[in-house]
């Protein structure tokens, strides 16, 4: 059987190497433990000759005394052995806890997406809290049962040759049997704990989800998906305990048949002659004792059936890599950042733009020239043969300063649809060429799915492109530290996560560099100081969970007051005020106004007013550009799509 000590002492050694003091402690006591459950018998086994062949009353008194002093001492190394093995577990398992949460963190949103939060909450905690008896109860039970079982054999031989060869025998073909039984039980075991997994994901979701359950009559449902889980969890369950009942009945049965032959060697060997009563006495007293390490052995080994698991499923979560490279070296610059697309793919499942055969063609969106005058009139050129090449009737162009020449092909156009038709559906962003110059704003309006979220996803690296290059600061995206990159961009969508801690964490994100006169001041910038005086601990107080107590408004300002206090070159904006009341909305949009200052800015919106103070405009439709240019050139167009939404008084896209 392949023991987890061995097939993993590389996680054992990196978690107990820190605790070498501990370890050492613990080796002398369970080591002393074990020389005294082995040398008390021989106290017993002398007091019993004594007492038989008439010797003196002094000699039994202090035969006695010796056994009761050391039973006491095997006791008090008992407690220390238990308290500094439980020690050494707990401080192993949660430095490898740290280590998952830190790992999991470095992976990239596609891992997370993936499964839910009670399965990562299974994997990292459940996972790790089975472990800990892998280091306190193996170490207690396997590896000190191992010495005791060695010396009582040791004992054996020296008391009788036939004794210890009859014994080392039975304790061996024991022990054989018992493991190859164990093997059966490692499959369930980890099915029962992937099982466990599945049951704590779909508790966590739905209790996320409670609300909209009650609200709409789905209780019914999940109470049938509930039962359904728990139907399909208890044949597993079932499975894995009958593979351990299987080794609890192999040892009841060995140790009867242990006994037996202790008693019938016993027998044989007294009516020989061969030894005192006394030392009858041990070896029966030892062969009950073999019941002893080989029953706690027996126990672990069912532990570790579930452990074997467990550690299994770690490995596997270590051995999870990240698809975002993390070894740029560039530093942004300060102040406001340009933001510059060229020729994106992106696909959520993963699917190459050349498994396509697009390669690098230009498509649709034309070329971003330099200068003015004569490089303006080869962009334009350039454009028109795109338009002609891909045959995008009624095409237009808008030239801004610098010259940058824009394509947008109306909505109506055959040709178009059957060029889109003509590529993956699976593609969420489809050639996307944009230039966002520093201190502009760009406004994106689209249809819900048609890419818009995705580019600030991919602004802040949660995910990499397929096809084409990002540009943030006059610099490759990939080539900027994830940290750095992430800290100049600030991000506040419509659902906004706060934490049960106090307000002043949940604003500096528990950040205790920032002080509490800029967290005062941006908050007063956001009207939210009257709110704050009337709290009992101001910027102590300490927020429910799901942030009870607070409007909707209310943890929209304070999501906007951790950009003030981030304080990014880059702000993205994704329907950050779409579901606030008119009062409150205001409130935002003048917080947004003095946000932008200095800033570029990308606002992601439904609604035409929510862009009503944007440089650009970028329409998207299933991910490709439908419109793209700059506002007031778009307004007074009255052929482009902006224009038309305009004039149809259009309140959303």
């Amino acid at each position: 059987m392949r023991i987890p000590l061995k097939q993993y002492g590389t996680l054992l050694a990196d978690y107990l190497r820190p605790q070498r003091g501990r370890v050492v402690g613990l080796a002398i006591a369970l080591l002393a433990t074990v020389i005294s459950q082995i040398l008390n018998p021989q106290l017993l086994g002398i007091f019993i000759d004594t007492a038989t062949t008439g010797g003196s009353f002094q000699t039994l008194v202090s035969l006695a005394i010796g056994f009761m002093g050391v039973a006491i001492l095997i006791q008090l190394f008992s407690v220390i052995t238990t308290y500094l093995s439980e020690t050494i577990a707990w401080t192993a398992t949660n430095a490898l806890r740290l280590d998952l949460i830190d790992h999991c963190l470095q992976l990239d949103l596609s891992h997370h997406k993936s499964r839910t939060s009670g399965e990562w909450v299974e994997r990292v905690d459940g996972d790790v809290t089975a472990l800990s008896r892998f280091f306190s109860q193996l170490i207690i039970h396997v590896l000190g049962n191992g010495i005791l079982l060695v010396g009582i054999l040791v004992m054996l031989w020296w008391e009788d040759w036939r004794a210890g060869l009859s014994l080392t025998l039975f304790s061996a073909i024991s022990l054989s049997l018992l493991m190859r039984v164990q093997r059966l039980a490692i499959a369930p075991w980890t099915r029962y704990r992937q099982a466990s997994a599945d049951f704590f994901g779909f508790v966590a979701e739905h209790i996320a989800g409670r609300e909209d359950l009650r609200a709409n009559g789905a209780m019914g449902y999940v109470i049938r998906r509930f039962y359904r889980i728990l139907q399909g969890w208890l044949p597993i369950y079932h499975q894995a305990r009958f593979t351990s009942t299987l080794l609890w009945a192999g040892s009841v049965g060995l140790f009867t048949i242990g006994n037996a032959i202790a008693l019938a060697l016993v027998t044989y060997l007294w009516t020989r002659q061969a030894i005192t009563i006394g030392t009858a006495y041990l070896i029966f007293h030892y062969t009950n004792l073999l019941s002893q390490p080989i029953e706690r052995i027996r126990e672990e080994l069912e532990q570790l059936q579930q452990v074997e698991a467990s550690i299994h499923r770690i490995r596997e979560l270590f051995q999870l890599q990240s698809h975002l490279a993390n070894d740029g070296s560039c530093s942004l610059p300060a102040g406001p950042l340009a933001v510059t697309f060229e020729h994106v793919w992106f696909s959520y499942e993963g699917v190459g733009p050349r498994a396509w055969g697009i390669g690098n063609r230009e498509q649709g969106m034309g070329n971003r020239e330099p200068g003015t005058g004569a490089a303006g009139a080869v962009a334009v050129e350039k454009a028109q043969d795109l338009a002609t090449t891909f045959r995008i009737p009624q095409a237009k162009f808008y030239i801004q300063s610098p010259a940058t020449v824009r394509l947008a092909a109306p909505t109506n156009s055959a040709a178009s649809s059957a060029h889109a038709a003509a590529h993956s559906p699976h593609y969420t962003l489809q050639d996307l060429t944009l230039h966002l110059p520093a201190g502009h704003v760009l406004g994106i309006l689209g249809h819900t799915g048609s890419g818009k979220t995705t580019i600030a996803r991919l602004l802040l690296r949660f995910y990499d492109v397929q096809h084409g290059e990002i540009d943030i600061g006059e610099r490759a995206i990939a080539q900027v530290p994830l940290a750095e990159l992430r800290q100049q961009i600030g991000l506040v969508t419509q659902d906004v996560q706060l934490f049960q801690a106090t307000i002043r964490d949940n604003l500096t994100f528990f950040d205790p560099a920032v002080g509490d006169d800029k967290i005062l001041q941006t908050l007063a910038l956001l009207g939210l100081s009257s709110w704050l005086a009337a709290l009992p601990a101001g910027l102590d107080t300490v927020l429910n969970a799901d942030s009870v107590g607070l409007s909707a408004g209310q943890a929209q300002l304070l999501a906007f007051a951790r950009v003030f206090l981030k304080n990014p070159g880059l702000v993205i904006l994704d329907e950050a005020s779409s579901r606030l009341d008119p009062v409150t909305e205001a409130l935002v949009e003048q917080a947004i106004d003095t946000l932008l200052e200095q800033r570029t800015g990308i606002i992601i919106a439904h609604r035409l007013q929510s862009v009503r103070r944007a440089d650009q405009i970028l329409i998207l439709d299933q991910g490709q550009v439908v419109e793209y240019g700059d506002r007031r050139v778009l307004m007074q167009d009255p052929d482009s799509r902006l224009a038309h939404l305009l004039n149809l008084g259009s309140a959303r896209f």
